[in-house]
């Protein structure tokens, strides 16, 4: 499960609320952290939502290679 944090980086970074992409610099200043930390943030995340077990739980809503 991805921590408040993690979904709410995963959510600026990429737009997911209202359509903006951020930087890591923007997401950065809000979080008041440095740019390489969101990018650890991220990194976190999205290894977490890569793995096998989380995939198979997402099967319904993404549509996966190969399917």
């Amino acid at each position: 499960t991805l921590t408040e944090r993690e979904r709410e980086v995963l959510e600026q970074r990429f737009g997911l609320k209202d359509g903006y992409s951020r930087t890591l610099e923007e997401v950065g200043r809000q979080f008041q952290v440095t740019r390489e930390r969101i990018r650890q943030i991220e990194a976190k995340a999205l290894r977490k939502m890569r793995h096998p077990t989380r995939i198979r739980k997402l099967e319904g809503f993404i549509e996966l290679p190969g399917a």
